[in-house]
């Protein structure tokens, strides 16, 4: 997979990085996205009730 930033973009995310000493770039950009998806998904798991008729 590739993904293109603009320079701006790229400048934000080294930021991050440097801010909070994080060595494997490519190692974190993988577990973030993937997070965010495995935590959609999560939440948008189809389920029998809706959540309103869940919290009577």
């Amino acid at each position: 997979m590739v993904c293109l930033m603009s320079e701006e973009e790229m400048r934000f995310v080294d930021r991050y990085l440097e801010k909070y000493k994080i060595t494997n770039k490519s190692r974190w950009f993988r577990e973030t996205v993937l997070t965010f998806i495995h935590r959609k998904l999560q939440e948008d798991y189809p389920t029998l009730f809706a959540e309103h008729d869940m919290r009577r």
